[in-house]
């Protein structure tokens, strides 16, 4: 399934089936080829960890366009799965520049994409309702020649503005504006995701990892979620064997954090070249 248009087809299949499915966020092509090994239908990159992965924080100022559209394209290459990227706020506050990072991200090879409402602005931090779903509609007019599952994300809750009204109005009209997915992260209760999937008409997306409370996929799906993610909690996980590891050693000098590593053999396997294109380099 390497032809992008194959991809952009089974990932939407994946929207329009039964039930809920799970899109994890690697990091880079090794933890890619790592997750979709494990039988993952589709990846979702992440911007906190490429972030942390590049000794960066996770924000605006500090990741360019050019550096995440890089580490997409390194994690579209590494496996043979749909993959879909945050594109932040799209990398600038005009329409014209969501719409830009859209076709940019097609040429990478990515099949999906997510355009946010916030700002990086502590003092307003979400975007006027008006020029938000502009922004999303010049995004769905890019991504309508081209195989990208546009998701609009609304950002209140992340940003102190615990608004479900305004986040579910938000939601609507980037529906309308044409976003194929739907996605507020950090709602609060398992009511809250429930009446959102309640209240639009298109896929919902929801992220577990991020803060509790956190909820099975089962019961995700039974209140209407279709897919979730997981953002850069799994990279934190694999910061936080790292840490246990080099603690154990630092204070007690023993390597007993080897017995749940991953064997050498099995990651070699995966990091092979002929993993992909058959041949033996």
């Amino acid at each position: 399934m390497r032809d992008q248009k194959a991809k952009f087809a089974a990932f939407k299949a994946l929207h329009e089936g039964e039930g809920a499915f799970v899109m994890p966020n690697p990091w880079d092509a090794g933890s890619a080829r790592v997750l979709a090994s494990l039988g993952f239908e589709a990846l979702a990159t992440t911007s906190a960890g490429y972030a942390f992965a590049k000794g960066k924080r996770d924000s605006f100022a500090g990741l360019s366009r050019r550096e995440i559209l890089e580490n997409a394209r390194e994690i579209v290459e590494a496996v043979d799965l749909p993959v879909s990227a945050d594109l932040e706020d799209g990398f600038g506050a005009a329409p014209e520049a969501c719409a830009e990072t859209v076709r940019l991200a097609a040429e990478v090879g990515l099949v999906g994409g997510s355009i946010e409402d916030a700002t990086g602005d502590p003092d307003a931090p979400i975007y006027d309702f008006d020029l938000a779903v502009e922004r999303v509609r010049a995004s769905a007019e890019a991504s309508a020649d081209l195989s990208i599952l546009l998701t609009a994300r609304a950002e209140n809750f992340l940003w102190g503005c615990d608004d479900l009204g305004d986040t579910i109005r938000r939601l609507q009209a980037f529906s309308e504006a044409g976003a194929d997915v739907l996605y507020a992260p950090g709602l609060p209760s398992l009511e809250a995701i429930r009446t959102v999937c309640a209240e639009v008409e298109k896929p919902v997306n929801v992220v577990m990892g991020l803060r509790p409370p956190f909820f099975p996929v089962a019961e995700l799906q039974a209140v209407g979620v279709k897919r979730v993610s997981v953002g850069g909690s799994f990279a934190r996980a694999a910061f936080g064997a790292l840490r246990r590891a080099a603690v154990e050693v630092m204070e007690r000098g023993t390597f007993s954090y080897t017995l749940d590593a991953m064997p050498g053999a099995e990651i070699a396997a995966l990091m092979a070249q002929d993993h992909l294109d058959g041949r033996d380099d």
